[in-house]
Parts: structure tokens; C-alpha cells; sequence
């Protein structure tokens, strides 16, 4: 069953083109209803800070409710947050209204199950092909109600509280928090404060246009200035919806997805604690796979996504995984990404061995790595592709073998993802812009972006 509307993180798109418009939502909320709970019961919605999610929020419930479900509204609320109340409150399924690190004029729609995992690719081409059904309204006496969940931030984060060691505290380590003008904008920093950690917010300061802009991990350049500004220990940036994580160190230097993933592996190892292979994808960095299996750390790569590396780790029975974008699996905690309980993990290493976090990422060596984005004018198949598949096989030629070229369509833009890791930074910048030029002259697209 193919998906028209589902991407790789749910549906997501510009505010007032489709998919994203009320209508569509509505109709998505009875097409969710009727396959997720086509016996009635209750969902939960949950928002980010968007000017948009109001609207959206409004049509859901209303689609729910005329479905006969009981909604719980959630309001802001980091989408691990909903993931975990979902189950948590025993709802049918969970709904986030948000477009992750996008900028405000995008949203999106994705769905928890009762598990608080995300939906099969089965289960979302069915809700799809629901959506010819149009918005349903049962009859008075089988409507459903919707009431503001009060309790449900609380709730949250005392989760979060508790997946640090009971025995510890942060008393002492100054952090800077940036939330991204997002989600998890009131929940981190309590959570912190309730630690006892030195706080210094940034981010923290929604207004329903600022989300994401020039902030958050997606833009750590403030936080870069603002740790070593005010002296702090660390610096912690999560994204518009709370799911990913990257973090900066006392000298103002990013420490990323993947740096992160090894330091969390390497402690999970170093206490008893690391069971089955770490996860990471194909994007991941070549240095983090060497610094593993150096250590006698099994590692594997999944597609991008982290409902790929999930999956893996459930089908391995690891516990740890990861994107270089800082969408972190740590499930002997949580069944979701949560970037404010993967930043637990990190400050509990460093609290319980008295190390900085450069010190506990030293010990892995990124290799360079060039990512470049080309925005397509129509739509490329990589594999009929005579022109770019010779340009891949010339740079891996010229590579040698030490050193990987990937390739892929990004689930959320227009655009083929051109990367290419290798020793000398120099080269390899060069031979992404030959596969860029490549896909560019396949494709029709406009010029090539150099993203990092």
C-alpha cells in the first residue's frame, strides 16, 4: 500500500497548502478514528508553539469528537511527551501537531499508537485511503467530549526527572538551555531546575513566529556564544518539538548526534548496562563506527529515520541508537526520541565520573563529512540515473576505500541529500560537488546547496 500524504516523520507541509489546511485536517481525524479506534475510546493531542497549531488543534478535536472519541488536549508539549502520555493515560492513540525543526510557516501531523510507538507504514496508507470517506458526524448520542488535560505536563516531567540516577543531582554544573523557542520550552527547564542545575534559559520564549529561528539544535550558534559567555559546564539544544538533541561544550564546541550516541554507549558498556548492537544510519559518521567497534561494540546502520532505527534495535534487542541530527533512542528509558531525557543520560556521565563532555567525546574521531542539498524540479529516480551513477562510482574510485558516498531523497523537502566522508576535507568537498552537479544536470534542480 503506497502513502500520498505520510512522509518519514508524518504529514507535513506548508500552512494553507495542501495537505496542511483545515479541511484536510478534519477529514484526517476521521479517517485516524475510524482506523485507530473504530470502537470509540479517547486520543490525545498534542502541540508545539506555532501560530498555526491553534487552528489545527481546533479541527482535529472536532473531527475526533464527531467521530465519538474523547479528546484530551495537551497543549505545548515536546512529541515524546505525548508519546509517553499516550500510553501512559491508556489513549487509543496520540496526535502531534508540529513541523519539528521546519520554521513556523510549516506544520505537520503524526500519530503515536497505544504504545507510544509511531504508526506502521501499513497503518498510515490505511488512514490514507480512509480519507476518501470525508469527515464523518455520528449522531448526537455517540459524540464524544474534550476536556484540557491538566495533570499531563506535570506527569511528563516527573518521567523525565526520574530516568536520571535518584542518587544524583546537577548542583553545581552551570547549563545553558536552548529549546527553540518550541515545545519543550516550559518542561526543560523546570526539569533542570528541579535537578538543582545552574540554569541559564535561552529559546525559552515562544511567540508563535520565532520557532526555530536562529536557535535550537538545528542553529546552535547562540548556544556556541552563550556557553563559554557565561562561564557554563554545557550547553543543550533541542529542536522545535523536543525530539532531537545536540549539545555544545564549555569551550563553545558542538557535540552532535553521534559523538553523543558514543558517549552514551561507551558508559552503558563501561556499567553493565548496554545490551544488543547500537544503532546508528547510513548517514551516521564513519569515525563513530570505528570508535565502537574499537571498543568491541557491535554497530549497525539503519535507513534515515529514526522509526528505522528503531525498528532495528527491537528486531536486535539493543537499547541505543541514533541520528547525526541528535534524534536519540535510548530505550531502556523511553520507547521514542526524547532529546530532554537523552541530555539526562549525557549530564548523569558526566556528573557520575567527573569529566567534562569534551573529555567523554574524545574519544571518538569524526572524519569529515560534506553534506549538500539539490532541490528538485521534478521528480529523479536515483537508479535510472546513468549520469550520477557514474559520478557515485568515480568518487568511490578516487576514495579508495576509505571513505563512503550516500545518496538519498529527503522524506520532508524536494530535495536529493548528496554525502560524502572521507579523510581529507578538501577532497571530499570537491567530489560532493561533482555528484551534486550530476544530480543537478538529471534532475533540472537549481543549484546545488552546500549544508555542511
Amino acid at each position: 500500500m503506497t502513502r500520498q500524504y505520510f512522509g518519514t516523520d508524518g504529514i507535513r507541509g506548508r500552512v494553507g497548502e495542501a495537505p496542511m489546511t483545515v479541511d484536510f485536517a478534519l477529514r484526517l481525524a476521521s479517517a485516524a478514528a475510524a482506523v485507530l479506534a473504530p470502537a470509540g475510546g479517547s486520543v490525545l493531542i498534542g502541540k508545539d508553539t506555532r501560530v498555526s497549531g491553534y487552528m489545527f488543534e481546533s479541527a482535529l478535536e472536532a473531527g475526533f469528537v464527531a467521530s465519538g472519541l474523547n479528546v484530551g488536549l495537551l497543549g505545548p508539549l515536546p512529541t515524546p511527551g505525548i508519546a509517553y502520555l499516550t500510553q501512559a493515560l491508556k489513549a487509543d492513540f496520540g496526535v502531534v501537531i508540529s513541523a519539528s525543526h521546519n520554521p513556523y510557516d510549516d506544520n505537520g501531523i503524526k500519530f503515536f499508537d497505544r504504545h507510544g510507538l509511531k504508526l506502521s507504514d501499513e497503518l498510515e496508507a490505511r488512514i490514507e485511503a480512509a480519507l476518501d470517506g470525508g469527515a464523518q458526524t455520528r449522531d448526537s448520542s455517540s459524540l464524544g467530549k474534550a476536556e484540557i488535560a491538566t495533570r499531563a505536563r506535570a506527569m511528563y516531567q516527573e518521567f523525565c526527572r526520574a530516568s536520571f540516577p535518584a542518587d544524583q543531582n546537577l548542583s553545581g554544573i552551570r547549563v545553558v538551555i536552548d529549546c527553540a523557542h518550541g515545545a519543550a520550552y516550559k518542561v526543560a527547564p523546570r526539569v533542570l531546575a528541579e535537578l538543582q542545575a545552574d540554569l541559564v534559559p535561552v529559546g525559552c520564549s515562544p511567540n508563535g513566529r520565532n520557532i526555530n529561528a536562529g536557535c535550537g539544535s538545528t542553529r546552535p550558534d547562540l548556544l556556541q556564544m552563550t556557553v563559554p559567555g557565561v562561564r557554563a559546564d554545557v550547553g543543550i539544544a533541542l529542536d522545535g518539538d523536543g525530539d532531537r538533541l545536540v549539545m555544545v561544550d564549555h569551550r563553545g564546541q558542538v557535540v552532535d548526534g553521534d559523538q553523543l550516541l558514543y558517549i552514551l554507549a561507551r558508559d552503558r558498556q563501561a556499567t553493565g548496562g548496554l545490551r544488543g548492537p547500537v544503532v546508528g544510519t547510513v548517514m551516521s559518521n564513519l569515525g563513530l563506527e570505528r570508535a565502537l567497534t574499537d571498543a568491541g561494540i557491535d554497530f549497525q546502520r539503519a535507513r534515515v529515520g529514526d522509526r528505522h532505527v528503531l525498528a532495528m534495535l527491537q528486531a536486535a534487542g539493543g537499547i541505543l541508537g541514533g541520528e547525526t541530527s541528535g534524534h536519540l533512542l535510548c530505550l531502556d528509558r523511553t520507547t521514542t526520541g526524547d532529546g530532554l531525557i537523552a541530555a539526562l543520560q549525557v549530564l548523569a556521565v558526566m556528573r557520575r565520573t567527573d569529566r567534562s563532555l569534551d573529555e567523554l567525546a574524545s574519544g571518538m574521531e569524526r572524519l569529515p563529512q560534506v553534506l549538500v542539498n539539490v532541490r528538485l524540479e521534478q521528480r529523479l529516480m536515483l537508479d535510472e540515473a546513468c549520469g550520477v551513477r557514474e559520478a557515485v562510482r568515480d568518487v568511490e574510485r578516487t576514495l579508495g576505500g576509505q571513505g563512503r558516498v550516500v545518496l538519498r531523497p529527503s522524506g520532508t523537502e524536494p530535495v536529493i541529500r548528496v554525502m560524502v566522508e572521507g579523510e581529507r576535507e578538501a577532497q571530499i568537498r570537491e567530489l560532493a560537488q561533482q555528484i551534486a552537479d550530476a544530480v543537478r544536470e538529471a534532475a533540472g534542480g537549481e543549484a546545488a546547496r552546500l549544508i555542511s
